[in-house]
């Protein structure tokens, strides 16, 4: 089905609201086929929407030793693209805390489907992502994913990422209180804020409902919250969170601070703008190594930090939403069966081995939580449908996808838990293991990612099948913990939080190049990943299962009764561990293992010449640039409604082009700008008239008077002729405001007052 159709057929189906960003991105996309948007511009458009390059290996995948070709739906890619527009790429879809419903999941399912490689793949930020997308199907993608509630927005580029949050929150026993209304809110109310379009980097939030579990991950956030109470007037309880700041892995990890040890939740909103201010305002620009919130705090000092973070909270005008939220918090899920204690029979080996690592009591009696083990992450469109119809079944909308790339289901009746695996047995979702040393996580790393140095999927396959095997996840020693990979220093397989990390480099051996892993041990995924763990040392790829089996036999063998692993690592010591793995690093001559000069799961001798640069940052643009690019865009659909007559229609969406590039420039001095045309018309007179700043020789000032006398009109009068000469104005004006924008950012004139 065409772009049209499905607009037509989805119209108001969704908000008003992301329905004209969806026509914005899809004006975008043909302004840059035609060569009217510059590449810069648009790739970090497009990543604010979500649409993200990957590899794609000349549109080959490996399954096993197999060399496999696949067609995707974007075309026979065997070739390589001939342009840009022929490559494949990925969407990612923000799920906000990891909730769904079930309609939400067979939408995905269809696209999935229709669109990529018949895979979800679900994050280890709580999104899904579809690979294999062509960039002229994302308008059509969007639109249905828009009906049923849900946005790309801001997945990808310098933005606010995926708000992420405890998947058993609301029903955890260790919690304070349910963090999914507020996370919620969060998210909904930083979605293309004004505060947030300017970050040098992304940046990202999760909430935990407890500081002891590892579910929310909370310090190892741009801002972690981690619900708290405190006794109340008349003898209540007030809710609040501690505040963490600076939080990150990649190469460098940092551990968040504690900016605060009890925001009330009705600052929760106005404090997080207020650190997004000082992030745009103050955070790295050029260097983008160093563009997070990280090494601000770092470079600043906590005190200093504090300091700017409270007197710009202090500027904050009130939002009436801040309260509104707050009158409105509720629990996000309510059962849709009564409670049933469990009727277990005994002699099903199968169901008790999965019924051991997959099902876990809720805080309600009577109720289970059930973990859905998605090996690597990946489930298929059948298997989104028979989950989303065993939901409406036994749980309703209660759907969480976790940061272990897995999927639960909450408020499941306990007598009704056998029901349950059998009908995910029926699914081929029945496996155990879940949050166990079996249930490895990994980025996509060499599969799809771009800057994958060493295949993080492959290795993360290969230790799952053979933990499996040796029944590990089962085994009181090992059960509890946790394997992680990571195909880059980007992290994304957050490797420094697990109790085995292995991080993806290569190595030169007599001119022939190795795929590696670092060991890295140390790491704490409880108490919200409290600690960062260390490399011990790089060893060969196809080496690590080895490693896993020696370390872990270690731990089994000598560890000292209910010492934990990172106790008993901290005890023995990193150079005995070393030392044990010292004959596996060491790589003999090509003709002697040559089995060490592949990677897994691919038959090719190893190479990483398809590694390209990677879109996890986004390009730096000013926020300047994206509205001026606004305002281009609504001058071309003035242009568009002049052709077709209306000329109402035309001289209006002259003036709000005027108004975008306006207002983009007014926002380079100040963040309190706001909407309102009277408002942005005097601050852009007094500004950038009144000193001169928009004169050049673009004749900024005849082309400042033809916006201010256009503000002044009464457009309902416009004429053909008038609406001609007003949408010519606006292309004047906004070619003069690009040329400010470029004087000003030329003299480091662009700091916020």
């Amino acid at each position: 089905m065409d772009d049209v159709r499905w607009k037509q057929r989805l119209a108001g189906a969704a908000s008003a609201e992301l329905e004209a960003e969806i026509d914005v991105f899809e004006t975008q996309l043909r302004l840059r086929k035609d060569g009217k948007i510059e590449d810069k511009l648009f790739a970090e458009t497009r990543l604010r929407r979500g649409a993200y390059g990957q590899r794609y290996d000349n549109g080959r995948r490996y399954d096993g030793e197999k060399d496999q070709t696949i067609a995707f739906p974007c075309g026979d890619l065997t070739k390589g693209p001939e342009t840009v527009w022929d490559a494949p790429g990925m969407v990612r879809i923000k799920i906000p805390f990891g909730a769904l419903t079930a309609t939400q999941l067979e939408v995905m399912a269809d696209l999935a489907e229709e669109y990529s490689d018949d895979i979800l793949h679900v994050t280890t930020r709580q999104d899904i992502q579809l690979h294999f997308i062509h960039i002229d199907d994302t308008p059509d993608l969007f639109r249905r994913l828009a009906a049923v509630g849900i946005t790309t927005r801001e997945a990808c580029g310098n933005s606010v990422r995926n708000v992420t949050g405890c998947p058993v929150a609301g029903v955890c026993k260790t919690e304070a209180f349910d963090i999914s209304p507020y996370a919620k809110a969060l998210a909904h109310y930083l979605l293309g804020h004004p505060d947030t379009q300017d970050f040098g980097r992304k940046f990202k939030i999760a909430f935990s409902g407890c500081a002891t579990e590892a579910c929310g991950l909370a310090l190892m956030h741009d801002i972690g919250l981690v619900a708290v109470t405190r006794p109340g007037d008349a003898g209540a309880t007030e809710r609040g969170f501690e505040f963490y700041v600076g939080g990150g892995l990649g190469a460098v990890p940092h551990q968040a601070l504690l900016l605060d040890g009890f925001v009330p939740e009705a600052e929760l909103m106005p404090l997080t703008q207020a650190v997004c201010r000082i992030f745009a305002r103050h955070g790295e620009k050029q260097n983008r190594a160093r563009a997070r919130l990280k090494f601000l705090v770092k470079k600043l000092g906590l005190p200093a930090f504090k300091q700017m973070v409270d007197e710009e909270r202090a500027k904050i005008p009130p939002e009436a939403r801040w309260s509104a939220w707050i009158d409105s918090v509720a629990a996000h899920d309510q059962p849709k069966r009564p409670p049933a204690p469990a009727l277990r029979k005994a002699g099903d080996a199968a169901l008790d081995a999965w019924w051991q690592t997959n099902v876990r009591p809720q805080r309600q009696p009577g109720y289970a939580v059930v973990s859905v083990t998605l090996p690597l992450g990946d489930f298929t469109p059948d298997q989104a449908r028979g989950l989303a119809d065993l939901a409406r079944e036994y749980t309703g909308d209660t759907i969480r996808l976790t940061v272990e790339q897995n999927l639960v289901l909450r408020w499941v009746p306990e007598a009704d838990v056998p029901q349950v695996y059998a009908r995910l047995a029926a699914l081929g979702l029945a496996e155990p293991g879940a949050e166990s040393i079996v249930d490895v996580t990994a980025c996509p790393g060499t599969d799809t990612c771009k800057l994958g140095i060493s295949a993080s999927r492959g290795l993360a396959g290969e230790l799952r099948t053979r933990l499996a095997a040796r029944s590990a996840g089962h085994d009181e020693a090992l059960g509890s913990l946790r394997i992680k990979v990571s195909g880059c220093f980007n992290s994304c397989g957050q490797h420094h939080v697990a109790d085995l990390g292995f991080l993806g480099v290569q190595r030169n051996v007599e001119g022939r190049r190795v795929p590696h892993f670092q060991v890295v041990l140390g790491g704490q995924w409880t108490h919200n990943a409290g600690q960062f763990g260390l490399a011990i040392g790089a060893v060969p790829s196809k080496r690590i299962p080895e490693v896993v089996d020696r370390i872990t036999s270690l731990f089994a063998r000598e560890r000292s009764s209910g010492e934990r692993f990172g106790a008993f690592i901290k005890r023995v010591g990193k150079s005995k561990i070393r030392d044990m793995l010292t004959d596996l690093m060491d790589v003999p001559p090509y003709e002697q293992a040559r089995e060490l000069y592949h990677d897994w799961a691919d038959p090719r001798e190893y190479g990483i010449g398809d590694i390209g640069v990677g879109e996890c940052a986004g390009e730096i643009v000013s926020v300047a640039k994206f509205g001026l690019a606004d305002g281009e865009r609504v001058v071309f659909e003035a242009s568009e409604a002049l052709e077709r007559g209306d000329a109402v229609a035309a001289a209006k969406g002259a003036l709000a082009a005027m108004l975008l590039a306006a207002k983009a420039l007014v926002r380079q001095q100040t963040f309190d700008i706001g909407d309102d045309p009277a408002r942005i018309v005097e601050e852009f007179r007094a500004r950038f008239y009144d000193t001169k700043l928009f004169f050049d020789t673009y004749a900024g000032g005849k082309f400042a008077h033809y916006f201010f006398a256009l503000a002044a009109r009464d457009l309902q009068a416009a004429t053909l002729d008038d609406a001609h000469h007003y949408v010519e104005e606006a292309q004047l004006f906004i070619e003069a405001a690009y040329a400010c924008e470029t004087r000003m950012a030329q003299a480091g004139a662009t700091a916020p007052a």
